[in-house]
């Protein structure tokens, strides 16, 4: 009976998921959040945290639906892209994303010179301080595309160029890693640092001759197919989006989700991608999307916190918030952007997300990082969740909205 119970138990872990999500979610919709604040409070809940009910022979099931979650988000993110608008905020987008790491990288590194003292690693210790660094310089864009989907903002001036930005924000966090690590483990076989900046650049023109070619089938076989069954365009369309973040993964060495987003760019706006996009709608509320965000806040263990700890995960917290805001939101305002929409796309940089967790877990493998900081990144990543869809929902409360694109709920 307890093999069984043991064997079938992710069945129950994600009975409790959904139905914890959901409810909280209902909840923090009544306060007037976004649902996935309550998505995220739920996975706080029910993980080591506080009731710490779900088993751990779960979690690894769990961070591998996690994953598919977040990647059929950036997916969705992509296919709702106005690519108009995208290529109009390019350049603004890459100044956004450029000043948006430059800030956070050095909050990051001056908070580590301070507290982190002791070598007790085989790095240096101003690698491993740049490394905490390189963390905050993450920007997980998928909170905050769930937030502007609620709020009827994603297709907006400013939502556009969260996007953007977030997309070049990850290049650049890609690159900064990468030198990083090269500098850590030079004899790592790793390539060297000019290998991977190839890798990367051989992605971006990969993906324009996948996704342009792609996108060119898509408004061809839509006109010429005259069948009535229109889930081949569904499930086509998401093996695409799998193979090409596969791609950038395995074999370029960017992040699965930018793989993702670019391959729902190349099916954005053809014939059926209105029935596309709801069919992917209908898949990540039901089951993905309370996954990934349940699984943040499922990580969070603060067993092991001392009150040096505690101050350094406060004052990282103020400043993963403040670095982001000022520094992509100063890039806004050099690029001509209002003062209203220059804070817009600060706060909608500020989360964190699956992105900062990916690159703590490499550091933490090869050594830059002590474990004492993993809780630390943790937490800074569930505040920095949590709280961009509520400051999303104040900054874009204003008296002249933009013009809403259409919700499904």
């Amino acid at each position: 009976m307890k093999e069984a119970m043991s064997e079938y138990g992710y069945l129950l872990s994600i009975a409790i998921i959904l139905l914890s999500t959901k409810v909280l979610g209902l909840t923090t919709q009544k306060f007037k959040l976004p649902q996935v604040v309550g998505a995220l409070l739920a996975g706080l809940i029910i993980g080591p945290a506080v009731l710490n009910i779900i088993p751990q022979e779960s979690m690894q099931l769990l961070n591998h639906i996690s994953e598919i979650g977040v990647i059929v988000l950036m997916f969705e993110a992509g296919l709702e892209t106005d690519i108009k608008e995208l290529k109009k905020t390019g350049l603004a987008s890459f100044i956004i994303a450029l000043i948006g790491v430059i800030v956070p990288l050095a909050g990051g590194f001056g908070l580590a010179y301070i507290y982190n003292k002791e070598n007790t690693l085989d790095t240096p210790l101003y690698l491993q301080n740049l490394f905490i660094g390189i963390i905050l310089t993450a920007t997980s864009v998928s909170i905050t595309v769930e937030t502007l989907k609620e709020l009827g903002k994603l297709s907006s001036k400013s939502g556009n160029a969260i996007l953007g930005a977030a997309i070049i924000d990850d290049i650049l966090g890609i690159i900064a890693l990468t030198i990083v690590t090269s500098l850590a483990s030079p004899n790592s076989g790793s390539g060297g640092v000019g290998i991977v900046l190839l890798k990367i650049l051989g992605f971006l023109i990969f993906a324009a001759i996948v996704c342009i070619a792609y996108h060119m089938f898509m408004k061809k076989w839509c006109v010429t197919e005259t069948g009535k069954d229109l889930r081949r365009y569904v499930i086509i369309s998401f093996v695409f989006c799998l193979i090409v973040s596969y791609c950038a993964e395995v074999f370029f060495g960017v992040a699965d989700i930018t793989g993702a987003f670019f391959a729902g760019v190349a099916i954005a706006h053809t014939p059926k991608y209105e029935y596309i996009t709801s069919r992917f709608n209908t898949l990540s509320y039901l089951l993905l999307s309370p996954i990934f965000f349940a699984s943040i806040g499922l990580k969070v263990d603060l067993s092991g916190f001392s009150s040096n700890i505690l101050v350094f995960t406060v004052i990282m917290m103020i400043i993963a918030l403040l670095t982001k805001v000022i520094g992509c939101g100063l890039g806004a305002k050099c690029c001509g952007f209002s003062m209203s929409d220059s804070l817009k796309i600060g706060v909608g940089m500020i989360s964190r997300g699956e992105v900062a967790l990916i690159i703590a877990n490499k550091g933490d493998a090869i050594g830059l990082m002590h474990e004492e900081y993993f809780a630390p990144i943790i937490v800074m990543v569930v505040f920095t969740t949590i709280v961009t869809p509520i400051l999303l929902k104040v900054v874009y409360k204003d008296k002249n909205p933009e013009k809403l694109e259409t919700v499904k709920s």
